[in-house]
C-alpha cells in the first residue's frame, strides 16, 4: 500500500505522498478545474466545478430550495444548516451515481462553489440574489451555518463548500473583467472581509474562490493582500480562480502581457486551481523561468488534500453507499417548503390577509410571474421534480369550491405578449378577470433573465444588472390597470433584490423572492392563513436608484442600513406577521455576552417572528451612522403567549473599525435594542413592534473614541 492509499494518515500526508509520485507534467495537469486521470496512480479524473447555491445545480434533478437571498430572509441559521446538509447529501448521492456510470463531467463533483458571501452593497447588482444580503454580521452567521451543513462533522467531508468571490466584488457586471475596486482599509475590515474571515476561521471552509476584479490595483486571484489575509486566518484549503479570471490578467487588467505570465502570477500568488484554461500555459511559464516546480507542487498538494478529505483517494467510505433515491425525496421537498414559508416577507397588509377562502366565490391570479417556473428558481438551479408555480398553488388550495381566473396580463418586460399584436394586448383580459373576482392576486417582479450574472441573462444591455429599481414598464401598466378595477388586491413580488413596485394602492404586498420548487404551495399557505408570514428583509428596499451613490463607488458611505439616510421604502430587517409582537423587557449579561428578551404575542394568531438585536456606540466617531445588527433569534409563539429567551451577541458587537482598518473596542456607553425590526422610525410607521433599548457601559480603549 502506498502512503497516499492509507486512510489512517492525515490528509496532508496523503496529499504530499501522491504528489511526490507525480511528474511535473502530471502536477500541472491537476491544476485545471477539469483534472484528467493519472491511471498509473489510480487517480480518476475529477472536475472541480460544481454549484450548490440553493440545491445541486445544472446536473439534472435535485431539490430546489429558495434562492440564497430568500434563505437569508428566514433569519434562521438552524434551518439554513439543515438545507445545506440536504444539498451536500444530494451532491454525494449524485456523485456516487454519476461515477458508477463513468460520468465525471462538470457539475458532477463534490466541490460545491457555494456560498456567495459577497456583500449586496448596491441593489442594482444582478448577482445580489446569490448572496445573503447587505449585512456583514448576518452574512457571516448564515454563511457559517451553510458551510458547516455542507461539509458535515465526520472524518470525511460530505462535500466541500467554497467561499466566493474573494473579495470586494459586487458589480457592475459589465465591468467585472477590467474593474479596479478601490476600497478603504476601514470598509475592507468593516464590511467586505468579515464573512470570509468567519467562514475560514469558524467554519473551516474548504475552498475560497477569487473574484474577477482587481482590489486596490491587484488582481483578486493574485492579490498579495488577500492571500496574506487567508494566511493570517489559518486557511488550509484550496484556492480557485473565478472562471477565466486569470485570463483577464493579460486581456483586460493588463497587469501581464502574456498567458504564461498570467499563469505564473496566479500560481506563485497561491491560486491552486484554474477555472479556465490559462494554466494550459503553466508549463510554458516554467520553461520561460517565470515559475518554479515548487509552485506546482504546493498547488497540487493543496488540491489533493481536499480530495483526501472528501475520501477520493481510493478508499471506500460510508458516504460511497449513499443511494440515489435520497435525491429530491419527499422529506427534502418538505424542508424546501418550510424554507419558502419562512422566507416570504409581508411588507404591507391593511387587514385583507389572510384571505378567508370560505367567503370567496372567485379569485383572479394575474401577472407574468403567476405561472412562471423561472420565477421560482433564480439562478444556479437544478431541475425540480414537481415544481409548483404561484397559480398552481392557489388553484390547489381553492378549486373546485372557488373559481380561479388566470390571466398572464403582460410579458415580463416586452410591451406585448404576441408578436403581431398591439402593445398591451393582455390588459383587457386581466381587467376582465379582476372584474369577475372577489380578490386579485397580482404576481409581478423579475426573474434571472433580467437580474443575474453577465452572460447568463437575456438582459444583455445591462449585463445582468438593473438600471433602476422599478418594475418593467409593461408590468407598471398592468399594475395600474388592475388596481383601477377597485377589487381587493394582493401584490406578490418575485425578485431577488430591492424593487419599488409603486403599489401604494394595493391592499397587501408580499416579497416572495425566488422561493424554490414549492413556492406556489408556500404562497398559498400564507395567503389563506395556514402559515403566518415571518420573513425579514436582508436588504434595504429603496425608493429610487437615482438617490443612491454611484454603482462603481465601493465606499460604504450612504449605503445599506448601517449608513443610509433617507430614500428608504422598506428597511432592512422589516417584515410583518399576522399577529402583533410586544417586547416587554431586555437585559444584557456582560459575562456571557447574551441578551435576555421577554416578548409577548398580543395578537390572535399563532406565529413565528424574528427578534433582532441592534447596537451602536454613542461616543466613538468611528461608529457607523445607524445601529448595527448584532444578534437574532427566530421564535414561535402561540396567541397570547409570553416567552423569555437568550440571544447571543456577535463577538464583535462592541467593536468599531478605525480609518486605518484596526478593529478596536471603545470604552463608554453603547445602546442595545431588541425588537422585530430595526430601531428606526420608518419600521415603526410600517407596523413593526416598538423596540426596547438598554444602555451598556464597556471598559474598552479610552483613546478609541476620537479620531
Amino acid at each position: 500500500m502506498k502512503p497516499y492509499e492509507n486512510p489512517a494518515l492525515s490528509a496532508q500526508e496523503r496529499a504530499e505522498s501522491i504528489v511526490s509520485e507525480m511528474t511535473l507534467e502530471e502536477k500541472a495537469s491537476q491544476l485545471k478545474y477539469d483534472a484528467p486521470p493519472i491511471q498509473r496512480l489510480g487517480l480518476p479524473a475529477y472536475n472541480w466545478w460544481n454549484e450548490g447555491l440553493h440545491g445541486v445545480a445544472r446536473a439534472g434533478t435535485s431539490t430546489m430550495f429558495p434562492q440564497a437571498i430568500a434563505l437569508a430572509a428566514m433569519f434562521d441559521t438552524e434551518l439554513l444548516h439543515e438545507a445545506a446538509k440536504v444539498v451536500a447529501l444530494e451532491a454525494r448521492a449524485k456523485y456516487n451515481s454519476a461515477s458508477k456510470h463513468g460520468d465525471r463531467d462538470i457539475y458532477k463533483g463534490l466541490t460545491l462553489w457555494s456560498p456567495n458571501v459577497n456583500i449586496f452593497r448596491d441593489p442594482r447588482w444582478g448577482r445580489g440574489h446569490e448572496t445573503y444580503g447587505e449585512c456583514p454580521y448576518l452574512t457571516s452567521a448564515l454563511g457559517t451555518a451553510f458551510v458547516k451543513g455542507v461539509q458535515g462533522e465526520g472524518k470525511y467531508l460530505m462535500a466541500a463548500a467554497c467561499a466566493k468571490h474573494f473579495a470586494a466584488h459586487s458589480g457592475p457586471e459589465k465591468l467585472r473583467h477590467e474593474f479596479d475596486t478601490e476600497v478603504s482599509k476601514k470598509d475592507m475590515e468593516e464590511t467586505y472581509l468579515p464573512a470570509f474571515e468567519a467562514l475560514v476561521r469558524d467554519a473551516r471552509v474548504e475552498g475560497v474562490m477569487g473574484a474577477y476584479n482587481r482590489v486596490n490595483g491587484e488582481p483578486a486571484c493574485a492579490s498579495s493582500y488577500l492571500m496574506g489575509k487567508l494566511r493570517e486566518w489559518g486557511f488550509d484549503g484550496y484556492f480557485v480562480s473565478d472562471c477565466w479570471a486569470v485570463r483577464d490578467f493579460h486581456t483586460s487588467h493588463r497587469v501581464t502581457k502574456t498567458a504564461p505570465e498570467s499563469a505564473a502570477m496566479a500560481l506563485k500568488s497561491g491560486c491552486d486551481c484554474n477555472c479556465g484554461n490559462t494554466y494550459l500555459h503553466a508549463l510554458a511559464a516554467y520553461e520561460e523561468g517565470l515559475v518554479e516546480e515548487e509552485h506546482f507542487t504546493k498547488a497540487a498538494v493543496n488540491l489533493m488534500r481536499t480530495r483526501a478529505r472528501l475520501g477520493l483517494l481510493g478508499e471506500h467510505t460510508k458516504m460511497d453507499d449513499i443511494p440515489y433515491d435520497v435525491v429530491a425525496c419527499e422529506t427534502h421537498r418538505e424542508l424546501s417548503l418550510k424554507c419558502a414559508e419562512r422566507s416570504m416577507v409581508l411588507l404591507k397588509n391593511n387587514g385583507l390577509l389572510p384571505l378567508q377562502k370560505e367567503k370567496l366565490r372567485a379569485v383572479a391570479v394575474i401577472g407574468p410571474n403567476a405561472d412562471s417556473r423561472a420565477a421560482l428558481y433564480g439562478n444556479y438551479f437544478g431541475t425540480a421534480s414537481r415544481p409548483v408555480t404561484f397559480l398552481e398553488g392557489i388553484q390547489r388550495e381553492l378549486e373546485p369550491q372557488c373559481r380561479v381566473y388566470y390571466s398572464e396580463g403582460c410579458h415580463l418586460f416586452a410591451d406585448r405578449l404576441q408578436p403581431l399584436a398591439l402593445p398591451g394586448d393582455g390588459i383587457a383580459e386581466a381587467k376582465a378577470a379582476a372584474e369577475m373576482s372577489d380578490a386579485v392576486i397580482l404576481c409581478l417582479g423579475l426573474d434571472a433573465s433580467i437580474e443575474g450574472e453577465e452572460g447568463d441573462t437575456g438582459n444583455a444591455f445591462a449585463a445582468g444588472d438593473k438600471l433602476d429599481l422599478l418594475l418593467p414598464e409593461s408590468q407598471r401598466i398592468l399594475l395600474a390597470e388592475v388596481l383601477s378595477v377597485g377589487k381587493p388586491t394582493v401584490v406578490v413580488l418575485a425578485s431577488g433584490s430591492s424593487l419599488n413596485p409603486l403599489a401604494d394602492k394595493a391592499d397587501a404586498l408580499i416579497q416572495a423572492w425566488y422561493p424554490g420548487e414549492t413556492g406556489g404551495t408556500a404562497l398559498a399557505n400564507i395567503l389563506f392563513g395556514r402559515v403566518s408570514p415571518s420573513g425579514k428583509l436582508p436588504v434595504t428596499f429603496y425608493e429610487s436608484a437615482e438617490k443612491l451613490p454611484s454603482f462603481e463607488d465601493y465606499s460604504m458611505s450612504g449605503r445599506t442600513y448601517r449608513n443610509a439616510a433617507g430614500n428608504i421604502l422598506y428597511p432592512f430587517g422589516f417584515g410583518l406577521t399576522y399577529s402583533q409582537l410586544e417586547i416587554a423587557s431586555l437585559t444584557y449579561d456582560k459575562q456571557c455576552n447574551t441578551a435576555r428578551v421577554t416578548a409577548k404575542n398580543c395578537g390572535e394568531f399563532d406565529c413565528e417572528d424574528v427578534i433582532e438585536l441592534y447596537i451602536r456606540s454613542e461616543q466613538s466617531s468611528w461608529e457607523v451612522r445607524n445601529s448595527r445588527l448584532c444578534g437574532f433569534k427566530r421564535i414561535r409563539m402561540k396567541a397570547g403567549e409570553e416567552l423569555s429567551f437568550d440571544i447571543a451577541l456577535d463577538k464583535n458587537a462592541f467593536s468599531v473599525v478605525t480609518d486605518s482598518g484596526e478593529r478596536i473596542v471603545p470604552c463608554g456607553v453603547y445602546t442595545l435594542s431588541a425588537g422585530n425590526s430595526q430601531p428606526d422610525e420608518q419600521s415603526l410607521r410600517l407596523g413593526a413592534a416598538k423596540p426596547v433599548s438598554v444602555t451598556v457601559e464597556i471598559d474598552g480603549n479610552p483613546n478609541a473614541n476620537i479620531k
